[in-house]
């Protein structure tokens, strides 16, 4: 556990990516199984202890130390298991630190109710260093600037493989993946993974910006507002993955006996909706996606109300048949003859788009009135079907951003790097004449858009200007107004307003604009699309 800390305290301290995967890569070499394996997944995917949640290490603290210095600490320093681990009272024997698959064990045999008395031996036998870690890997919320990818990028650098390889075994497995370190770094077979229904990493896209591409060279099609999907069935199981590879099969189950024969399909995970809903393809706004989003339990009703499908997209594999290596037009022709073997209730195909030119391609996707369309995809013909993004192949072309002019409500700190600024930020618009009085209600919540010295302005903007707290959160005086893009907006019984923004984010910081100037509730109303 030792190792494990001293490589979390160092990963926090560096913010250089080429470091971070050094570092990794250093410990996952000179740590023996299982602890490497284990340290892996808290990086990657996290671990999950169903005993051990920040309530509990929140209730533990309280009784050990006064409530108000508890709540005033993490208030200061915004992360739960730092501060519990530096205000952890002292022992009086000397740390006698567990292994990391040690405390896995022990973590993963404690309770709900055993949790009070066996989670505070296991800190006492910790310095502050390894109280942090412990926490971070027993809550499963790292946040220390560590992805998924970066941590497999770090295996396969330690080990000499290729990340792709990796990714493709990864899902098929489980911590501390011995199969997976015995390949890679003791030179044994690949994991087997040809009957298990295993995630394939997504071949993404480069934003199009100012690049015009030659239309005899590139196909278009649309790009649709729901979450990217990969549906798998091999050795008669089907699981459906999100683009980060998290297995979201539980949240759908009416798509997971619809799909009749071995294959891996790329689509666009969407729910149906009215006519007026979806005119260009029978697909509800993501808002109507969101009710389906996140449920561990789905009830009759919802699958009644919100009936999911998948608008394929591409097909990687079928029926035992790789097929990534054929260019984009022979896959195309392979999913399109699929498409009859394939449920239409549950499954369509994504429309091609047939401009006459660059130009008429840009008036069509200005034109687009569809709320469940984002923008377009343009894909190289000829491009094979590979993991992450390469320049040249496929581009996504976004519909542009709606804006409105939003003031600054509240404000409270972010997390992790963050953790000493107040960065996250909820905005609102008048909900009539402010000169005559109307109020200004929510709208939305964004902590992205802005540079880190406009970062550094705001939280200072913020600490000048709060006129009340609520716990965390600062209420500032109604002066400062942003510039907010979104990319669509919907009607919301869950806010004051009515409204629920699609994606916003801070465009621009209008210090110039005096408050009473910032848009209407009814501006916003209206960008509303029928």
């Amino acid at each position: 556990m030792e190792e494990f800390a001293a490589l979390i305290d160092a990963l926090v301290y560096t913010r250089s990516r080429n470091e971070k995967l050094r570092l990794i890569a250093e410990y996952l070499r000179a740590t023996p199984d299982p602890d490497r394996g284990w340290a892996l997944a808290a990086l990657s995917d996290g671990l999950d202890f169903p005993a051990v949640k920040s309530s509990a290490i929140r209730n533990l603290m309280k009784d050990r130390i006064d409530p108000v210095l508890w709540t005033l600490s993490r208030d200061f320093v915004g992360d739960t298991a730092e501060t519990a681990s530096l205000l952890w009272p002292a022992p009086d024997d000397p740390p006698s630190p567990p292994t990391v698959g040690e405390t896995v064990d022990l973590l993963s045999a404690m309770t709900r109710k055993s949790v009070q008395t066996e989670l505070p031996r296991l800190l006492d036998r910790l310095d502050a260093s390894g109280r942090y870690a412990l926490l971070k890997l027993a809550t499963g919320a790292m946040r220390i600037g560590i992805s998924s990818r970066l941590a497999k990028t770090a295996f396969a650098q330690a080990f000499g493989v290729s990340v792709e390889e990796v990714e493709e075994y990864w899902h098929g497995l489980q911590p501390p993946y011995a199969e997976l370190f015995a390949w890679a770094a003791g030179g044994e077979a690949p994991p087997d993974i040809e009957n298990l229904p295993t995630f394939r990493p997504f071949m993404l896209a480069h934003p199009l910006e100012d690049t015009v591409v030659d239309l005899a060279d590139y196909a278009a099609e649309w790009k649709w507002d729901g979450i990217r999907v990969q549906l798998v069935r091999a050795g008669d199981e089907t699981r459906i993955y999100s683009r980060s590879g998290d297995d979201i099969s539980a949240t759908f189950p009416e798509l997971l006996d619809v799909l009749p024969f071995p294959a891996v399909l790329d689509g666009e995970l969407l729910v149906r909706g009215s006519v007026q809903g979806g005119e260009e393809g029978g697909a509800a706004s993501f808002n109507a996606l969101q009710q389906r989003l996140g449920r561990k339990t789905v009830s009759k009703k919802m699958l009644a109300e919100y009936p999911a499908f998948v608008r394929l997209y591409d097909v990687l594999l079928t029926e035992g048949e790789d097929l990534r290596e054929l260019p984009w037009t022979g896959r195309r022709a392979r999913l399109e003859a699929l498409m009859k073997r394939l449920p239409q209730s549950h499954f369509d195909i994504s429309q091609l788009v047939q401009p006459r030119d660059f130009d008429h391609l840009a008036e069509i996707r200005g034109g687009s009135r569809d709320e469940a369309i984002e923008g377009l995809m343009l894909k190289r013909r000829d491009s094979p079907y590979i993991a992450g993004r390469r320049v040249g192949y496929w581009y996504k072309w976004k519909r542009d951003p709606l804006l409105v002019d939003c003031v600054l409500m509240y404000a409270q700190r972010g997390s992790g790097k963050r953790s000493s600024f107040y960065s996250d930020y909820t905005f609102g618009c008048w909900d009539g004449d402010p000169d005559a009085g109307a109020d200004l209600l929510p709208v939305g919540k964004a902590y992205s858009g802005f540079t880190d010295e406009e970062l550094k302005k705001l939280d200072r903007h913020v600490r000048q200007n709060t006129v009340n707290r609520f716990g965390p959160v600062r209420e500032t005086d109604k002066s400062l107004v942003f510039e907010v893009a979104f990319d669509s907006v919907h009607e919301s019984k869950r806010h004051k307003s009515g409204l629920a923004m699609r994606f916003p984010r801070i465009h621009r910081i209008r210090w110039d604009k005096p408050p009473h100037e910032a848009d209407r509730i009814d501006a916003l109303r209206a960008l509303i699309r029928d």
